[in-house]
C-alpha cells in the first residue's frame, strides 16, 4: 500500500459532484493497461472513495451506484482512472516528470550503443539531447511506451544502434553463488572447469556490457571476461 504521502488525488467530476482516491502514481498505467496485474491494496492509500479527501467526506451508496452503476471498489476505481483526472501540485510533478525522464534516459544508455565506438553513450549526452529535441516525459504513461518516442526524436541527432553482445566469465569457484545470482537471467549455458572454477556465456544490451563488467568484478576479483564473436 502506497503511503498518503507518496499518494496523490485521483479525481472524477460528474453530476456536479466530485469522486476521489488516492493512489500511488507509479501505479496507474499500469493499472489501466490491465487492473488485474495490480492489487487494489497497492495501488490505493485508504481503500475508499471520497466526495472530498481532503476533508474526509464520501459520497453515498446510492450516488456510487448512480454514477458508477455499483458500490464496487474496484470498478469506481477504474472508471475514476480512466474518465478522471490526476491532480498534482507542481512540485510533485517536476519530481515525477524528472523521475520518469531519468528511467528513459537510463533505459536507452542502458540498451544502446555508439555504432562508431560501440559504447553506450553517457546518460548525459541522452539527456541533452533530449532536452534539445524538446522532448517531454510524462510521468503516467510506462517507460518502455515513451522509450520508442524518445529514440525516435534521438536518431537524428546521436547515432544509436541497439544490439546484444555475448560475455564469457569465468571465476573461482569460492565465487560462484554471489556471480551466477547476478548473471542468472541473462546466462545461455555454464559450466565447472576441471581446475575448480565456474564459465558461464550471458547475452546483454551492448549498451550493459562495461556495467555488467564491473558488477562481476566486484563480486569476483579474479573474475576473466571476454567478449565473443
Amino acid at each position: 500500500m502506497v503511503s498518503l504521502d507518496d499518494a496523490v488525488l485521483a479525481r472524477l467530476e460528474k453530476g456536479g459532484s466530485r469522486y476521489e482516491i488516492l493512489v500511488d502514481p507509479e501505479l496507474v498505467e499500469t493499472w489501466k493497461a490491465d487492473p488485474n496485474s495490480v492489487e487494489l491494496s497497492d495501488l490505493l492509500a485508504i481503500d475508499e472513495v471520497w466526495s472530498d479527501a481532503k476533508a474526509g467526506d464520501r459520497p453515498t451508496s446510492d450516488a456510487l451506484e448512480r454514477v458508477f452503476g455499483s458500490t464496487d471498489l474496484s470498478t469506481c476505481v477504474d472508471k475514476i482512472l480512466r474518465d478522471g483526472s490526476i491532480q498534482l501540485t507542481t512540485a510533485q510533478r517536476r519530481q515525477m516528470v524528472d523521475e520518469r525522464m531519468k528511467q528513459i534516459v537510463n533505459e536507452i544508455a542502458m540498451t544502446a550503443t555508439d555504432p562508431k565506438t560501440k559504447l553506450p553513450h553517457p546518460p548525459t549526452r541522452i539527456e541533452n539531447a533530449l532536452q534539445e529535441a524538446r522532448f517531454k516525459a510524462d510521468p503516467f504513461l510506462s517507460v518502455e511506451r515513451q522509450v520508442k518516442d524518445a529514440v525516435s526524436i534521438l536518431k537524428p541527432i546521436i547515432p544509436l544502434q541497439f544490439i546484444t553482445i555475448k560475455l564469457a566469465f569465468k571465476v573461482p569457484g569460492k565465487d560462484y553463488g554471489g556471480v551466477s545470482n547476478l548473471l542468472r537471467d541473462s546466462m545461455q549455458k555454464d559450466q565447472w572447469l576441471p581446475d575448480g572454477s565456474w564459465a558461464c556465456v550471458i547475452e546483454v544490451p551492448g549498451g550493459m556490457k562495461n556495467e555488467i563488467i564491473s558488477r562481476v568484478a566486484n563480486r569476483s576479483s579474479e573474475v576473466e571476461v571476454r567478449e565473443m564473436d
